[in-house]
């Protein structure tokens, strides 16, 4: 493992309230780092950089992300929350990256959040 994915793990997973998580570079889209089992495609990483282009419509239209449709809960200049059925999604960008968590229906959505948006802060203070 290398020191991104033991981020992730100690950030987000060990919280038990993210499902599934990944780091992304967000100049080519090109996954850093990502827990086990978490494979995103670059198409797929792009539709979700694309959807902070322009967070009016991705509140009004959701987002399409593993294989479903994802009513948009939230969405700025640097989150975006999203659900669908017991599901959640939440994005956050920072400078040069982007994470990626899942989360399920026997987790608490506030944990997801505040984890990701907690491992964002730390990365802009790096300047990342």
């Amino acid at each position: 493992m290398n020191q991104l994915s033991n981020l992730l793990q100690d950030a987000l997973i060990c919280t038990d309230h993210v499902q599934q998580c990944a780091i992304v570079r967000r100049k080519d889209a090109s996954v850093r780092a990502s827990s086990i089992g978490f494979h995103l495609y670059p198409d797929q990483v792009q539709l979700l950089l694309d959807a902070f282009k322009a967070p009016a419509q991705t509140r009004e239209e959701g987002l399409y992300f593993d294989d479903s449709q994802f009513k948009c809960v939230r969405a700025d200049k640097s989150s975006i929350y999203a659900k669908c059925n017991k599901r959640g999604l939440v994005l956050v960008k920072t400078v040069t990256l982007l994470i990626i968590a899942t989360y399920t229906e026997s987790m608490y959505p506030s944990v997801c959040v505040e984890a990701v948006e907690k491992l964002a802060d730390y990365f802009k203070e790096k300047g990342k």
